[in-house]
């Protein structure tokens, strides 16, 4: 009777682009940041002043940017509290 001969197969090195450093999640191009807000309240107060609403319109650009502006002041507090705190640990 015939053996057979058993070979052993070579362990596969592991060729890729992966590397150790995974790159961090990137931000999301749509999202609004606080800065965007506070940019967009100063183009409606720009545009109101130079009179770029009709009068029938300025109700709702008033109203929405009263709105925008009690939100921006809600949030700027927690901001600044959250930034000394991280001076603090500094």
């Amino acid at each position: 009777m015939a053996t057979k001969k058993k070979t052993l197969k070579k362990p596969e090195v592991a060729t890729g682009t992966a590397t150790a450093n995974p790159q961090a999640p990137q931000p999301d191009p749509t999202a609004l940041s606080i800065g965007d807000l506070k940019n967009l309240s100063t183009i409606l107060d720009v545009a109101s002043t130079r009179g770029a609403f009709k009068a029938g319109e300025m109700a709702g650009v008033g109203f929405l940017y009263n709105k925008l502006q009690a939100f921006l002041a809600k949030v700027a507090p927690e901001q600044k509290t959250e930034g000394a705190k991280a001076e603090e640990k500094k």
